[in-house]
């Protein structure tokens, strides 16, 4: 008892809150809320505000601790780190004990979780940490065994199980799922271009310092045009589809005419992470008033 109570007085709030990185909670979030649409009036149920919880801090304090936890050498040279829009930049020392909190912030949900929904719920959220540590620890470490580190990004999707299998909701289509897949790969390509400097000074390997940044621009630019298909024709949605052209679009001319193979400043990159979250949060909305992802035309 003694141990849990040193442990917890030992949380700083603003500091755990930065480990987690609140500019980057958009992706679990938006997973969570693809099963949705206005019309169920899910707001009125108190299990999805749980979830919804769950998946900010919570999921994204595991996901992001751990991370932190064997990258400190990156960090340390990563000058976009230190803050909340992409996270924390702190010593090995000062993470010591994040492992021990994790376990504290998360065991009580999956306790809760899966006496709400049994075995599944339980085997469900172990699988998602089994995923985290598979991606973060030696002797697997998949986050250094490119081009795994991206594949891995899968588990990201798993997030809208937990939401269906919580909230009693119908399953995704698989359509959906193949979309919420290259969404994850994509999303995790664009962090390993703005870290590419970082990353090369810390030795560390990733696709994006293996190839080099204009290579791993058009990778990304690849992913945004199939899923611009995949939005159009698979779902007839001319609003997500329309607004990822456009970032495509965008990403021609960084290639072409702005950047090209020159790295982002800090500014920039901050700047790329407000207009991230924006768009995220225009886009949330988009789908839980049109549910435009849960209907297929085949």
């Amino acid at each position: 008892m003694g141990i849990i109570f040193i442990t917890i007085t030992a949380f700083k709030p603003l500091q755990e809150l930065k480990i987690s990185r609140p500019g980057l909670w958009f992706p679990t979030v938006w997973i969570y809320l693809v099963p949705f649409s206005f019309d169920a009036e899910f707001w009125k149920q108190p299990v999805f505000w749980i979830g919804l919880f769950f998946v900010t801090f919570p999921l994204n304090y595991l996901v992001y601790g751990l991370n932190d936890y064997n990258d400190t050498q990156a960090d340390a040279l990563n000058e976009r780190k230190g803050n909340f829009l992409f996270g924390a930049s702190f010593s090995k020392r000062e993470l010591g004990d994040v492992p021990k909190k994790i376990a504290l912030v998360i065991v009580p949900f999956i306790i809760y979780f899966s006496i709400l929904e049994g075995y599944r719920m339980m085997l469900l959220l172990a699988f998602m940490i089994g995923v985290n540590i598979l991606y973060n620890f030696k002797p697997f470490r998949f986050k250094e065994r490119p081009p795994f580190e991206i594949i891995i990004q899968v588990g990201y999707v798993f997030t809208t199980f937990f939401s269906v299998l919580l909230n009693e909701l119908d399953m995704i289509p698989w359509q959906t799922i193949v979309y919420l897949c290259l969404f994850a790969f994509q999303a995790h390509m664009a962090g390993e271009i703005m870290d590419i400097e970082p990353d090369l000074k810390a030795g560390k390997r990733t696709t994006a310092t293996l190839i080099g940044r204009i290579p791993s621009k058009l990778i990304m630019m690849g992913l945004l045009i199939v899923e611009v298909y995949i939005l159009y024709y698979w779902f007839d949605d001319l609003v997500l589809s329309g607004f990822l052209a456009v970032f495509a679009l965008w990403l021609v001319v960084d290639l072409l005419f702005l950047f090209r193979g020159r790295p982002y400043t800090v500014f920039q990159m901050k700047l790329f992470g407000i207009a991230m979250n924006i768009s995220a949060i225009l886009s949330m909305l988009w789908i839980l008033y049109s549910g435009c992802l849960l209907h297929p035309n085949f």
